[in-house]
């Protein structure tokens, strides 16, 4: 288990879409907010550098932080996340309180293992598709995996690993599982790699070519569209 990642963040008195623009423009501050365990809703705002480097950790969207508001340390999650839609960069963020002993649910990482060992693709000429990075899991916060491993060593052409297959620690299950066998989803297959025929190709290419031929009447119709314009223009 890594170690803890820490946050220090301020309480925010000046709320409000207005307030929270001055605040990332003037400041390089991101507002957010801490809420639940029964107690009551903190409208915070943390150093945008500070937020920015503990983002850069695994950890950071899966793990229990420890955001300390005013010197009170208070462990929680990351529930939500707002971002710019131009420019990636944090526009909100809002933390979750934990309580030990009422399960969260929280998206896990999934590490693939032993990829190179793969006999499906060292041995059959197969190639693996990643079908999910992460898992949704619901456990008591001292049950909470730092992330999902799974072995991909004895994966055979044709076959797949789903999400009945992960092997979790004590305490932890699987939120699709509850919904049904019918979302036991793929997490990992070995599949026979596509390669174009030649039929399809040469489809392709004539598709291509047609699309061309199309676009030439409209291009010359916009020429001489515009010829005509500048005459008139000149005519003036």
């Amino acid at each position: 288990m890594s170690d803890q990642i820490e946050l220090t963040a301020e309480l925010r008195k000046d709320v409000g879409k207005g307030a929270s623009r001055r605040l990332r423009r003037l400041s390089e501050k991101v507002p957010g907010i801490i809420y639940g365990a029964d107690a009551d809703a903190q409208a915070l705002t943390l150093q945008s550098n500070e937020l920015t480097k503990a983002m850069q950790q695994e950890a950071f969207y899966s793990q229990i932080l420890n955001v300390i508001v005013e010197g009170d340390g208070q462990q929680a999650v990351v529930r939500d996340l707002q971002r710019h839609p131009a420019t990636s960069r944090v526009m909100h963020i809002d933390f979750l309180r934990i309580s030990a002993d009422k399960e969260l649910q929280v998206h896990v990482p999934i590490h693939f293992i032993n990829e190179d060992k793969c006999v499906g693709v060292r041995q059959e000429g197969g190639v693996l598709a990643h079908n999910l990075i992460e898992v949704e899991i619901s456990c008591l916060p001292k049950d909470l995996p730092e992330f999902i491993e799974v072995d991909v060593s004895g994966l055979n052409l044709g076959h797949a690993i789903h999400l009945s297959n992960l092997i979790l620690g004590e305490g932890a299950t699987i939120v699709a599982l509850t919904h049904g066998d019918d979302h036991d989803l793929t997490v990992v297959s070995c599949n026979q790699p596509r390669v174009a025929s030649e039929e399809e190709e040469e489809a392709e290419a004539e598709a291509m070519a047609e699309a061309a031929v199309e676009e030439t009447p409209d291009s010359e119709a916009e020429g001489d569209a515009d010829a005509g314009e500048e005459e008139r223009s000149a005519d003036e």
